[in-house]
């Protein structure tokens, strides 16, 4: 299990969290900070200068979670994590691979009033051999007050919140242990789907509307806007299994099982295998399509968007296999891809 301690820099993470260890019995502290630096010696600096912050790096994204993974395979217990995500999209990417290796995360949000952690800001003396550098991680912090600000929106309502205003790191820890225990700090409801040891088949379906726009999902548990559908399970038919995801994902029971328009090779791009992916034709949802179950634990939204708003919801990998779905509906024909590339 997993108990990541969210919050605005200089909320009280890191000393909370150490306090934390002392009252999960079996616990241990992972700072996913200590991967960010590590990664500044690792990395070309053309490469760290293409970003303001580590988080956007994916690699650190992808190695946070490998290394929370390996450190509870080899120590077991808990891990208590300290870490700042203010970008729903990273929290998507992480939690959802973490819950990939059955690993539950408790998501618990430290939560200041904005007065209190202001100053706290200001006190912090972090670097007494160096003041210039103590300031501008003063600077620094609040700098992310405003984006902290517009993250609660969606933070308080996926975290279990404690207000640390007046608590000390072990009364905040004391609390945390206490939501913990008490499962009041449940495990995030984000769906597990256990990651691929070899190439995968995956199939899409692809809904319309009666203005001819095209349904996409938006899936908690990974970064970037989908098609519904999903992984084809062992001795499952790929149309079939295209339809059973419709109706996991968004509660409509096609009526007919849908056409075959892009069968597209997805080369293997290390740690992804790839394999064959697949769309369908699942025709147009009337003016019924309220009927779309939604949100759900592996859902956050859904629409239908025209072709150009979906370049701009969709990973360009995607976004191709899509164009050429769409040209072999126009044309009622199917369309043999390899890595995006029709042949044949």
């Amino acid at each position: 299990m997993i108990v990541w301690l969210n919050g605005a820099f200089s909320a009280g993470k890191t000393s909370a969290a150490r306090e934390l260890t002392d009252l999960i019995p079996g616990s241990t502290l992972y700072d996913p900070e200590v991967t960010g630096g590590t990664l500044e010696h690792l990395l070309p600096k053309k490469r760290l200068s293409e970003v303001g912050d580590f988080q956007e790096l994916p690699i650190w994204r992808r190695l946070v979670v490998d290394t929370a993974a390996a450190m509870l395979a080899d120590l077991g217990g808990t891990l208590v994590v300290p870490m700042t995500l203010l970008r729903q999209d990273y929290r998507d990417e992480i939690f959802g691979g973490l819950a990939a290796r059955r690993i539950p995360v408790r998501h618990v949000l430290l939560s200041p009033d904005e007065t209190i952690l202001r100053q706290r800001i200001a006190g912090r003396e972090e670097f007494a051999d160096d003041p210039e550098h103590s300031a501008r991680r003063r600077q620094w912090a609040l700098d992310h007050i405003a984006p902290y600000r517009t993250a609660l929106s969606w933070l308080e309502k996926d975290a279990h919140t404690i207000d640390t205003s007046a608590l000390t790191p072990r009364r905040t820890a004391e609390h945390v242990a206490e939501a913990v225990r008490t499962g009041a700090a449940g495990a995030c409801d984000i769906v597990q789907t256990p990651e691929p040891t070899g190439e995968t088949l995956a199939a899409g379906v692809l809904l319309f509307d009666e203005q001819d726009r095209v349904l996409l999902v938006d899936p908690t548990y990974k970064p970037g806007w989908e098609f519904p559908g999903g992984v084809v399970e062992a001795g499952e038919a790929p149309a079939r299994a295209g339809m059973r995801e419709v109706a996991e994902e968004i509660g409509i029971e096609l009526d007919r099982v849908p056409a075959l328009l892009v069968v597209d090779w997805e080369p293997p791009v290390p740690p992804a295998f790839g394999g064959l992916r697949l769309l369908f034709d699942g025709g147009t949802l009337d003016s019924g399509s309220e009927r779309l179950l939604l949100p759900c634990s592996e859902l956050r939204e859904a629409r239908f968007v025209s072709e150009s708003e979906a370049a701009e919801l969709l990973p360009p990998v995607r976004f191709n296999r899509l164009q050429w779905a769409l040209r072999a509906r126009e044309r009622s024909t199917v369309l043999n891809l390899e890595a995006g590339v029709p042949v044949g």
